[in-house]
């Protein structure tokens, strides 16, 4: 099959004809970002095929917010050397026709005679779903479904077995035997009496299982009871002995003994700590005062050096000052130079801006003229239009219909027609011919000569000489008619009142009247707009404070004299950057000002400061008491020295008996005899409650006989497992028989798949040499086999990547594709954006099988990744493209037909 055109009209979005054509045997490209209507084309290809063309709830494939539109699908393509054409149009003047050579079908016809040659089914109602997809369905890949194949295959299950009959039609007899079938039911049933599907127990060998589980389970109940009774008796005699040998010892008392004796060592171990802590704390502060008194000693013997440095740094101080004193008077020209110059720039700046100024006022006072005229000539011409405007709107006033009342009107002239049809219909008809001379008063009416009457209410027929006949319509609906009718045109006479108009005829003519001049009032309110969008009191306000704007502008002219020597002035923006130079070489003299004076006062500063340090220091070392002072803190540390090392000494000597005695482990000791004199009387206390309870649990326990209970549950449960085992030996047979049975089926089924496995390997090759899919018997693909270190690895299909997936949906259809060709049936591959989930390495190994396909089979690729399919070998066609040159062909046709 080979599909050569495809056009589609007032479909989803496209809302204009888009057509296809030229479309080549093997693969064709169509490439487009998101949402240029990919996806439309394949929905519009599935529901020529798929949607019965009289159904109306497919109004998702209109254009969005046109519900009057009729969506259109032609398709012409190939097949057995015949052109088929197809063309369906939904929702709106709905048919179906199809052309194959000289055969022509139309309507439902057409669509099942697709549906025979495609291999799918309609619904009987609603949408059609996946599951009626059949052979397309597995075929035409939607747009993210690549992965999905199992599902796509059962759908088509039906037409790929058919497929393989062909070829195989001896074994598919076998295999779908209806004696061999028959067997395998029979087997199948019995089986299902005593087991699941799966393998578990069911029925009476559940039944039985279950009865012997909770046999078992009671008896073993029981058996935990009487053992249970054994131990509780050994339980009370050890009790019982250790009552005697321990608790009459009074353990715990020596206990509480050894933790007093812990507790008073541990008292006298705390005095020892007290001490070590207070000469600690004595031996901390000599240690803190001997650093004081060294540090002391250190600043005495580097005072006279700091005052050998001061001395030097006075007399650098000095230096620098006179250094900044000597620069000062040649800053202080230079920066007077620097304002003379810019103040000169500055008045330069003023002349160039007031010469700059009156040019812009004169230019802005000329433009202004100029628009003042504008507006003056379009406020006359907006002003006849508004008075124009005006008298159409009143005269649309007098002539308008509300709509809403003509169409009430056309919907009553419109009843009170078919009323009439009706009544003539149910009316009762008198005809009559009469003698000469002979008349008839029907109703109060004569009636002479010949003639016809309606009657549509009771009437009384007067004939003289003779009596009165009252002759009754018949049907219960006349009457009724006559009062809508008398209804209906009491509500047309109510509406054509306000109207001042005799008829529907008048009250249309008035309507078309006034639409006339609606669209005059449109036409002319567009033509004021243009000359004055925000209204005529708008323009006329622009016009006047025009006016203003440019007799201020004159005022100002004559206010602002001409600049002396203007000729030779530079223009203001070379004022500005010659001042702005200026600025910044002032502001650049202004700061070394600055930072000279900042020196120069930190100068004087600093020898203030190196001076004040020199005298302060040379007469702190001059005081008569320096040399007192020095030697004072020299004894005070030789004292510290000897207090520390009597204190360390002490120190060590009480460590070590504080060591010895292990104050942790005496603490430890008086906790742990405590305790365990607590356990020990606890321990006694629990065992005489415990023995107690077990005497009075034993009494009651063994007047139940428990033993004598066990025995019997032994018996039953003995005789119910006999006949469990015996039902458990014929299930096993029968799970054994229907084994063999369906093995034997699988061995003719394996033959059946042989030739979907042989295009499946032909394809699953180019990607991974050497590995195959295997199938189930639905012909559904199962587990991907790979080899690896010579040893083989089975994956299910739904335990690999989702790329991975995608990638053997592709191949199993493919493979489907071949089985069918071989067979005779019509194939096309339509891929909806596909692999999109591929690696590098894999997109070119899949490009390859696609490509090989492709010489078999009709491929329609589409794809919003152009860059992945440059090197497919074919041209790629862009759907936004296609449109858009579509739309201008037919815009220039348009014009050539106006022209």
């Amino acid at each position: 099959m080979k599909l050569n055109r495809i056009t589609i009209d007032q479909f989803q979005k496209f809302r204009a004809p888009l057509v296809l054509d030229d479309l080549e045997s093997g693969i064709n490209l169509f490439t487009g970002p998101n949402e240029s209507g990919k996806s439309t084309l394949v929905r519009a290809i599935r529901a020529a095929f798929f949607e019965r063309h009289r159904s109306t709830i497919l109004t998702e494939l209109q254009p969005w917010g046109d519900t009057s539109a009729a969506p259109e699908v032609t398709l012409e393509f190939e097949w057995q050397d015949s052109r088929w054409t197809l063309h369906k149009r939904f929702l709106q003047r709905k048919r179906c026709d199809l052309q194959a050579g000289d055969e022509h079908y139309s309507g439902d016809e057409a669509e099942d005679r697709l549906a025979e040659l495609l291999g799918y089914e309609f619904p009987g109602r609603g949408i059609s779903k996946a599951e009626h997809w059949g052979i397309p369905g597995l075929l035409w890949v939607e747009q993210g479904s690549g992965q999905e194949i199992r599902d796509s295959v059962g759908h088509a299950g039906e037409h790929l077995q058919s497929a393989l009959g062909q070829s195989l039609g001896d074994a598919l007899g076998e295999m779908t035997s209806s004696s061999g079938d028959a067997l395998i039911s029979q087997v199948e049933l019995a089986r299902a009496q005593l087991l699941t599907p799966t393998g578990r127990p069911t029925g009476e060998l559940r039944d039985t299982q279950q009865d012997c589980e909770a046999r078992e389970s009671e008896l073993a109940e029981l058996d935990i009871r009487v053992d249970h009774y054994r131990d509780q008796v050994d339980r009370l005699g050890k009790l019982q002995r250790d009552q005697r040998e321990i608790d009459a010892a009074r353990p715990w008392e020596a206990q509480r003994d050894k933790a007093k004796q812990a507790e008073q060592q541990l008292e006298a171990v705390e005095k020892l700590q007290q001490q070590q802590a207070h000469e600690q704390h004595e031996l901390e502060t000599c240690q803190r005062n001997q650093k004081l008194y060294r540090q002391q000693l250190q600043d005495f013997e580097t005072q006279a050096e700091l005052l050998e440095k001061r001395r030097h740094a006075k007399a650098k101080a000095q230096h620098q000052l006179e250094q900044f004193q000597t620069s000062d008077e040649t800053i202080q020209r230079r920066l007077q130079e620097e304002k003379i110059g810019y103040t000169q720039a500055e008045t330069q700046l003023n002349a160039a801006r007031r010469h700059a100024r009156r040019q812009a006022l004169q230019e802005n006072h000329d433009r202004l003229a100029k628009q003042v005229e504008q507006l003056a000539d379009s406020l006359e011409k907006a002003r006849s239009l508004r008075d124009s405007l005006h008298r159409l709107i009143g005269q649309h006033q007098i002539q308008a219909v509300d709509s809403q009342v003509l169409t009430e009107l056309q919907e009553l002239e419109k009843t009170l027609g078919e009323l009439a049809i009706r009544r003539e219909a149910l009316a009762t008809r008198l005809s009559y011919v009469l003698e000469p001379g002979q008349p008839l008063m029907l109703g109060g009416k004569k009636l002479s000569d010949e003639g016809e009457e309606l009657l549509l209410q009771d009437s009384v027929l007067e004939i003289p000489g003779v009596g009165r006949l009252t002759i009754k319509p018949g049907g219960s609906d006349v009457g009724a008619l006559l009062r809508k009718q008398h209804r209906l045109e009491a509500d047309r006479d109510a509406l054509l009142e306000p109207l001042d108009v005799p008829d529907l005829a008048a009250a249309e003519q008035r309507a078309k009247i006034a639409s006339d001049l609606k669209q005059k009032i449109q036409q002319e309110r567009i033509r004021l707009e243009g000359l004055a969008p925000h209204g005529v009191d708008e323009l006329e306000s622009q016009h006047q404070l025009a006016a203003r704007s440019r007799d201020q502008l004159a005022t100002e002219l004559d206010k602002l004299p001409e600049v002396e020597g203007s000729e030779g002035l530079p223009s203001e923006e070379q004022a500005q950057a010659s001042l702005e130079l200026v600025n910044e070489q002032l502001k650049a003299m202004e700061k070394a000002e600055s930072d000279h004076r900042e020196a120069l006062s930190l100068a004087r500063q600093a020898l203030t400061t190196a001076e004040a340090e020199w005298q302060s220091l040379h007469d702190e070392i001059n005081a008569p008491d320096w040399k007192q002072r020095q030697q004072d803190a020299r004894d005070e540390l030789t004292d510290l020295n000897v207090r520390v090392a009597s204190l360390q000494v002490s120190l060590i000597e009480r460590k070590q008996k504080i060591d010895v005695a292990n104050p942790e482990v005496l603490a430890q000791d008086a906790e742990r005899f405590i305790k365990a004199a607590e356990s020990l009387e606890k321990v006694a206390r629990e065992r005489e409650v415990e023995i107690g309870r077990l005497q009075s649990r034993l009494e009651s326990l063994g007047a139940q006989g428990l033993e004598e209970q066990r025995n019997h549950k032994r018996q039953t449960l003995e005789h119910q497992q006999r006949r469990y085992d015996q039902l458990a030996r014929r299930a096993a047979a029968l799970d054994l028989l229907l084994s063999l049975l369906r093995e034997q089926r699988q061995a003719v089924t394996r033959q059946l798949q042989a030739p979907l496995q042989k295009y499946l390997n032909h394809f699953l090759k180019l990607l991974f040499p050497g590995a195959r899919l295997s199938v189930d018997e639905d012909l559904k693909p199962e587990a991907l086999i790979r080899g690896e270190a010579g040893q083989e690895e089975s994956s299910e299909l739904s335990a690999l990547s989702f790329g991975a997936r995608e990638q053997m949906g592709l191949i199993s259809r493919l493979a489907y594709a071949d089985l069918l060709k071989e067979a005779g049936r019509p194939t096309l591959i339509i891929l909806d954006d596909a692999l999109v989930h591929c690696d590098q390495t894999r997109r070119e190994q899949m490009k390859r099988i696609l490509y090989d396909a492709a010489q078999r089979h009709q491929v329609l690729l589409f794809t919003c990744h152009p860059e992945n399919w440059r090197d497919l070998g074919v041209v790629s066609r862009e759907i936004r493209s296609l449109n858009a040159q579509l739309i201008s062909s037919r815009k220039q046709e348009s014009i050539g037909t106006v022209s």
